[in-house]
């Protein structure tokens, strides 16, 4: 039930949990976007605790019809589900998107399976220099900067974002289907050291849809449909 955070004019209308998953609901239809559940939490005068349980309670609900309630680590949101694309496209003139190039989804599964990374790292496990898939992937909100690697030059390090949860129909990263290991020496390449020498296996992912060919990395800019 609320709490003490509540406005005197929040507290009338959150009289009962009924009316508390109501106002959920109506935020993230409103929001259209992931909201924190920090930021729920504050509006709606319940422990992230409680609201976590609540919001868990309301997902089940559904389950069978065309939307659902998606819960990230750190946010949630409503959105569509993904069997229902094509006849939202269509009755909304929505032209289909989301083209991503193999040396980006080969750079996107060792980012979502090994980070956080640097690009030096990425390079290195790709053979080529993959500046301009990260770049694209920044773009393109899939991935983001996390921090920084305590070592000489203090190299970016790169994660996934709630962003390449949602686009892959993931709920966190433990979802991430099963790869097979693929033996990766941590040594110099073209007088480079790589930072992370202490990884010496790096899991990329064998599935079709995520990444092509792991053994022959295609060259930046060419096109591939997820």
């Amino acid at each position: 039930m609320p709490n003490d955070k509540n406005t005197p004019e929040t507290e009338e209308i959150l009289g009962s949990v009924q009316d508390v998953e109501r106002a959920i609901e109506a935020i993230l239809f409103a929001a259209g976007y992931p909201v924190k559940y920090e930021k729920l939490s504050e509006v709606i005068g319940l422990s992230q605790k409680d609201l976590r349980n609540l919001i868990s309670h309301m997902a089940e609900g559904y389950k069978d019809r065309g939307i659902q309630l998606l819960m990230y680590p750190d946010t949630c949101q409503l959105t569509t589900k993904e069997v229902f694309a094509p006849y939202i496209r269509e009755a909304l003139g929505i032209k289909r998107g989301g083209n991503l190039s193999n040396s980006s989804q080969e750079v996107l599964a060792v980012v979502a399976y090994n980070q956080p990374v640097t690009r030096s790292y990425i390079d290195v496990v790709r053979g080529v220099d993959s500046s301009y898939a990260v770049t694209s992937l920044l773009d393109k909100g899939l991935i983001e900067a996390v921090g920084r690697l305590d070592a000489p030059g203090r190299p970016m390090l790169y994660g996934t974002t709630d962003k390449f949860l949602r686009v892959f129909g993931l709920e966190s990263l433990a979802d991430l289907p099963e790869t097979e290991a693929l033996g990766v020496a941590a040594a110099q390449t073209e007088g480079v050291m790589v930072e992370e020498a202490d990884k010496d296996q790096l899991s990329i992912d064998s599935a079709e849809e995520v990444i092509s060919d792991a053994e022959s990395p295609a060259a930046d800019g060419e096109e591939a449909t997820l």
